[in-house]
């Protein structure tokens, strides 16, 4: 886990992003790629022939090559190898063409204030689509713990055991880790099974198994984060349909829209 893939685009969860990133590759010892985009503009009933959508992305193009030069200025500072790459279109469309030999995505879970960009659907493409771990930060955030307390949300799915099986150097660095499992019947694999495959690893995590108690399984993690004091929550993302998890809320997007932690997702 070397190649950290950084969403660069000027909007609330920047600063966000950019601290979880470098907190990151500076503790993996690896190599930031910072993906600047331009995203596209669309107008809706624009009759002038695309010209009001051509301006508007003239303006986003002026806008992050300032932001380019904002960051790199920073960038040379910071004592992370790092590299830069422009981008225009849609933001998971783009952060996903270019992941391909990235290990580790840093994006956001939601941002509170502005409803655009809609961090918690792209997020959750990026997620869905790209096929590797990603760090979703609140916009709050201001740095991220890799030496902290990670708690795995644990249903045996294999989004779940996908992404804790290639996040393992990321749970090495953690000071505990904890599975936290809700006993509703799954198939699956036990969380006592995954315990055992983290222990070969060096990674000797706690084990807490509860029952539903007919509570959204969302409220039982951000719970159990709390108790636990965990730093971040590691978690497969849409391990049911996506049509399901659209028309029902679904656990992962209820997550990535409250949870005031970073979250860890895979597919």
């Amino acid at each position: 886990m070397k190649n950290i893939l950084l969403l660069v685009h000027d909007d609330a969860g920047q600063e966000s992003r950019f601290q979880a990133a470098l907190d990151v590759t500076r503790a993996l010892e690896g190599h930031l790629t910072c993906l600047d985009v331009a995203q596209v503009q669309v107008v809706a009933g624009d009759y002038s022939g695309g010209m009001a959508s051509a301006m508007l992305m003239a303006d986003e193009r002026e806008r992050e090559a300032d932001n380019r030069v904002t960051l790199e200025t920073r960038l040379a500072h910071e004592d992370v190898p790092w590299d830069w790459i422009d981008s225009s279109g849609g933001l998971a469309e783009c952060v996903t063409r270019a992941a391909g030999l990235a290990d580790l995505i840093v994006v956001n879970r939601k941002l509170e204030a502005f409803p655009e960009p809609d961090m918690r659907g792209i997020t959750a493409d990026i997620a869905v689509r790209s096929g590797k771990p990603v760090i979703a930060v609140p916009d709050d955030a201001r740095s991220f713990e890799t030496g902290g307390r990670a708690l795995i949300a644990w249903d045996g799915s294999e989004p779940v055991m996908a992404t804790m099986r290639a996040c393992v150097p990321l749970l090495q660095l953690a000071e505990a880790v904890h599975l936290f499992t809700i006993d509703e019947g799954h198939d699956g694999v036990s969380a006592e099974e995954a315990a055992a495959y983290l222990s070969r690893h060096g990674i000797h995590a706690t084990v807490r198994r509860i029952e539903g108690a007919h509570r959204h399984a969302d409220e039982l993690i951000a719970d159990e984060c709390a108790v636990w004091r965990a730093s971040y929550c590691l978690m497969g993302a849409f391990s049911r349909s996506r049509l399901v998890e659209a028309l029902f809320g679904g656990v992962t997007r209820r997550m990535l829209g409250n949870s005031k932690l970073p979250l860890v997702l895979g597919h």
